[in-house]
């Protein structure tokens, strides 16, 4: 294409999406979305750049909104402004290194921390659903309270208030009996993760990892200098046999068993029976991720593997992310009598608990029955737009697998699940690609996980329609 020569056909620019009222503003979004444009070469060297005013009128912004983020792409050299001639991509703009595709995933998902969630996006709760004016009238409660009192430094492990609500809790709702100084508030599932690197010595061993599992607990391994080992899941579950077989040495397990991420199965009672006999007779450790516990399907939750640990084996990660909100950012570890002081030791050296008007804040939100009542109405809520969206899937797509609270669409192999959920950005959906979820390429599976927790405002038909569009087109190019 000569230099001067501008698109044919429509510009890549018109189809975009910007999201309002973000921390991040919509020049610096269009200027991102820009850049990844000429990156991915949708937008060529060379190409003319539709005017300020045309773009502004496309995407619905002001003019000086576009220009901001031409002026920005100018500075960084991505493109060339030549005045009345126009703005133009730069014929050899800047070269950023190659990132392998599920650490672009993570990097994404940082960059879009702010962002309000898109359809189909998983691990993230209803909105709409959250009861707001509960929760101001405790947080402002919280927040009288602790401006009367004494200043001082707050206990390291969590608010005891907090703690010992989830007690009282844990006992009812996963069926875990512990003590409040086995508890220790984390900054999510992530701080509990980081929590227990600091706390055991798992360096330098191996470690069995559901496969297909949660692509960032095996970065989380990784980071914590651990080998995983992929261990292959059944409509059981876990196969520990497998683990056996193929670590024997094996540190730790990290699984789900309460809602298997992703395919959604509950951990049957053989497995967990084999599990922890594994995990006792060898002297092994268990991480229990219980990140969708609460709101398995069904009308009550099973147990938590925890709830069946007679020998102190199980480490048990609980987070408010999925069920109140991540904005929080906060969690829990329920670690074994055994552990508590050495957990308690890090964390008053290393680790210490978040903000403690927020610990206490959740504490009075659980002990009034705000919490439970929430659960409640949020499985309806979810039992309703998980049919919804199963309706308007199905014309479509109908080789479709349930899987806990989202769906599974599966695709034929070879099939880059990846590229479309990438496209799928564009129009304002976040399926996520099936494939990142496995360690062993031989094993690989294609599809697009969606979640159903946000209902889109033109409903799901219409996103449905577009999903499948981009399926067709990958398949016709393939």
């Amino acid at each position: 294409m000569p230099k001067n020569e501008s698109l044919t056909g429509p510009s890549p620019l018109s189809t975009l999406t910007l999201q309002r009222g973000t921390l991040r503003g919509l020049s610096e979004q269009l200027r991102q979305l820009i850049e990844q444009a000429i990156g991915e070469g949708r937008l060529p060297p060379g190409a003319r750049l539709p005017s300020c005013r045309d773009l502004a009128a496309q995407l619905g912004v002001a003019r000086g909104t576009v220009r901001a983020s031409y002026d920005m792409l100018v500075d960084g050299q991505f493109l060339q402004a030549r005045g009345a001639a126009g703005t133009f991509v730069s014929a050899l703009p800047p070269l950023k290194p190659a990132i392998a595709s599920a650490e672009r995933q993570l990097l994404a998902g940082t960059e879009e921390a702010e962002a309000p969630p898109l359809t189909f996006q998983m691990g993230i709760p209803a909105s709409d659903a959250f009861p707001v004016k509960v929760w101001l009238r405790i947080l402002q409660r919280q927040a009288r309270m602790q401006v009367s009192r004494p200043a001082c430094y707050p206990d390291p492990r969590g608010s005891l208030a907090l703690r010992q609500a989830l007690v009282a809790y844990l006992a009812v709702a996963r069926g875990l009996r512990c003590q409040a100084d086995q508890i220790i508030i984390t900054s999510g599932y992530a701080g509990a993760m980081g929590l227990i690197g600091l706390a055991m010595d798992f360096q330098g061993k191996t470690a069995w990892l559901e496969d297909p599992g949660f692509w960032v607990a095996r970065r989380a391994v990784d980071a914590l200098r651990i080998t995983p080992v992929a261990v292959p899941v059944d409509d059981e579950g876990l196969q520990v046999q497998a683990g056996m077989a193929r670590a024997p040495d094996a540190a730790f397990a990290l699984v789900t068993p309460g809602q298997q991420a992703p395919l959604g199965m509950t951990m049957s009672l053989a497995r967990r029976h084999a599990l922890l006999n594994w995990a006792s007779r060898e002297q092994r450790w268990i991480i229990e991720d219980d990140y969708l516990g609460e709101l398995q399907p069904g009308n009550r939750a099973a147990p938590a593997l925890a709830a069946l640990d007679s020998e102190g084996r199980v480490l048990h990660i609980g987070t408010f992310s999925k069920t109140l909100t991540p904005q929080l950012r906060l969690g829990f570890i329920v670690v074994p009598p055994a552990l508590t002081t050495r957990f308690g030791e890090v964390c008053a050296l290393l680790a210490p608990a978040s903000s403690g008007l927020l610990h206490n804040a959740v504490a009075e939100f659980l002990r009034e029955g705000h919490f439970m009542r929430h659960l409640r109405r949020m499985k309806r809520v979810y039992q309703e737009r998980l049919e919804q969206m199963i309706a308007a899937l199905h014309s479509y797509f109908p080789d479709l697998q349930r899987a806990g609270l989202a769906v599974i669409v599966r695709l034929p192999a070879g099939t880059p699940d990846e590229v479309i959920a990438q496209q799928a950005a564009e129009w304002g959906m976040a399926p996520s690609p099936l494939s990142i979820w496995y360690q062993q390429a031989d094993q690989c599976g294609a599809g697009l996980i969606l979640g159903a927790a946000h209902l889109p405002r033109e409903g799901y038909a219409r996103s449905a329609e577009r999903l499948k569009a981009l399926v067709d087109a990958q398949a016709v190019s393939s």
